[in-house]
Parts: structure tokens; sequence; C-alpha cells
């Protein structure tokens, strides 16, 4: 072959190759930034709760609508009530786009500027988040003869209370109604998770809790079913005018507002109600949220926010839970979210120092 030709073909390889590169690095790009990569999702409570379960099932959709199909881990990291994880995404996971922590998060320890919170979490990047309902449940042994009505808590002496600490807003929640409802009780506290708090509820350990309604209406099923339990109230912040939301996909239970109008004849008043009403606003408006690191690459972050935002109105998963819930959660986008980070340092004093006396008095 003249050389001229040999090197034409050469060239023309060559060429070709380069284009085949090319196309490869393009296509690498349109897959966008997770193509290939490994994403790992920190759960801030222990396996098999309300909160494990739900990060395992959203993974999933996640994944699936995230570009370029990445793999997905979720890694257990408990303590503190999900503090533990808080801190270390904050402090040592590399903002690299690679760790994420999806769960609840503390308002009130942030409210109340608390040290064992090393984080605040408008410094980091949030992806997005679901709202839930709060459930408080009862064993029905907790009187003589057993309750036969969500009313007849007021009957009950001497609760045990499961909680993870004295600042867990599933211990504290509840906490405050019974004080509301004059129901005297005591907290146990050191559970690692909700999953735990459930049990111990099994084992007569404990009588009184709350949790998601995900929760209530899965895991907390049979027991319900079995007699064993009762659901006492649903919460429900209470507008200043004195409106609030019924739920209509709950209707074996009542909301927290009616079941104490429907004992006093009156609406529910006070330091301790104003402290309930706006933890259950807190919680209730944004209970699950998903964190980056703080500088975590634009590109990420941007990819990981439509992907919630998809998979979080999903056909599918909202589907699915419909089915397990009654009513689906409510997707918070990212404005939202950094509203309500936001609000946290216009809580009310009066509000945050009856919460604080509260929790000092049980650490």
């Amino acid at each position: 072959m003249p050389f001229w030709r040999s090197f034409g073909h050469v060239l023309a390889m060559a060429f070709a190759a380069l284009l085949g590169i090319a196309g490869a690095s393009a296509a690498h790009a349109a897959d966008g930034f997770y193509a290939g990569k490994t994403i790992t999702v920190l759960v801030g409570v222990g396996a098999g709760g309300t909160v494990d379960t739900l990060t395992r099932g959203f993974s999933n959709f996640l994944r699936k609508h995230l570009a370029g199909a990445p793999s997905i881990l979720v890694q257990n990291m408990p303590g503190g009530a999900a503090i533990v994880a808080t801190n270390y995404l904050a402090e040592r996971a590399k903002p690299d786009g690679l760790t994420l922590l999806f769960g609840p998060w503390d308002p009130l320890l942030q409210a109340m500027n608390s040290t064992t919170l090393r984080a605040r979490y408008d410094q980091f990047e949030y992806v997005g988040g679901v709202g839930d309902i709060r459930i408080l449940y009862s064993r029905t042994d907790v009187i003589p003869g057993g309750l036969k009505t969500p009313a007849d808590i007021v009957k009950a002496k001497d609760l045990a209370l499961g909680a993870l600490n004295a600042s867990d807003y599933s211990g504290l929640l509840p906490h405050l109604a019974l004080n509301e409802l004059g129901v005297s009780h005591r907290y146990v506290l050191g559970y690692p998770g909700g999953n735990e708090v459930f049990l111990a509820m099994q084992r007569n350990e404990t009588q009184f809790h709350s949790t998601a309604l995900s929760t209530f209406r899965g895991r907390t099923a049979a027991f319900i079913k079995s007699g064993q339990g009762m659901g006492i109230a649903y919460l429900t912040t209470v507008q200043p005018d004195g409106s609030f939301e019924r739920i209509a996909g709950i209707d074996d239970m009542p909301a927290f507002p009616d079941l104490y109008r429907g004992i006093f004849g009156k609406m529910p008043s006070g330091a301790n109600w104003d402290a309930l009403n706006w933890l259950t606003r807190e919680a209730g408006e944004l209970t699950f949220a998903m964190f980056a690191p703080r500088g975590t690459p634009r590109a990420a972050v941007d990819e990981l926010r439509k992907a919630f935002a998809d998979a979080a109105n999903d056909p599918e998963y909202i589907r699915q839970t419909v089915e397990m819930n009654g009513v689906p959660y409510t997707y918070v986008d990212p404005a939202k979210g950094a509203a309500i980070f936001g609000a946290l340092a216009d809580a009310p004093p009066a509000v945050i120092e009856t919460l604080r006396a509260d929790i000092e008095r049980y650490r």
C-alpha cells in the first residue's frame, strides 16, 4: 500500500478512535453526575423501624429517577435519636455528593442552640423531605377493664412513656399531650429507635408512645387489630383562629383538639399547649428530610433535588404510600424546607423556655 494511503488509513483510524472517546464522554456526561457511582444514605436509627423502612423503600424510587442509575447503599448509624449521624454528616462526611442523610431532624435542638447538635440544618444542602402525621397510641390494658374509647385514656395513671431521649420529638410530643390531658406518666428513656420502643410496648415495659402514620398502619397494625393497642389521637396544628385540619383518611381516632374538647368541653390552652402545638407544626410540616454535606457540588445537589421531587411525586410511590397509610406523604420542596429552617430562629421564646425546662427535668 502506498505510504500516503497507509498514513491516511492510520489517521482515519485515529480520528475514528477519538470520535469514539468523545462519544463515550458525551454519553457519560449525558448520564449525569451519578453515572457509575455509589451513594451511601445514612439512617440515624436502627434497622427495622419507621425511618429505616421508609429510607430503604424511598431509595429505590430515588435511584429510579437519578440519571446514570447509581447504586444506593443504606447504612444505619444509630445514636442520640439521629444526632450522631447528623453530626457525622456535618463533621466527617466528604462533600462529594456520595454521602447523604435521610430521616427525622430535631427542630427543638437547633431552636434551643443545644451543644448536642453540632450542626445547623440550614447549613446542609437540603435535598428534599416529606411531612407525615404523628399518631398517639396506647396499650389498652392501662385501666381496669381496658380502654374502650380514646377518651378513656384520662383514666390511666402512671403510664410508662417510651422515648429515645428527653428531646426526641417521638417521645416529647406524647409527653406534652399527656400533660395536656392531665394523665400522670413517667419517661422510660434510652431506646435506640422507635422499633425498640414498640417492642417494649409489646412486653408491657412501656404503655404509651407516638409514631408516624405510616408505621401505625404498617408495623403496628397487628398490635392494634389484636385489641392490645389503640390509636388515641392524631396530632394536627391548630391555627391562631382556632381552626385545624381533620384528616379524611383517619377515621379510627379523633384529632387531638377534638379529643381534648370532647373530654373537657373547651379547646386546649396555656404554655404546655403552646409548646405542643409549635412542635406538632415543626415535626409535621417536615417529618423526614434528606441532606447532603455543605459544599457538595452544585451539579450533584441539582440532580438529587430533581430526583427526590420526581420520586416523591412518582404515581407508583404515591399509590404505595396511600395503600399503606391511607393518605400520601406531603412533599416538601427546597424553598419550603429553607423557610422551615429559617423559622427556627423566630421560635417563640416562651415556647422554647417551656420545652427547655421540661427537657432538663428528665435529663
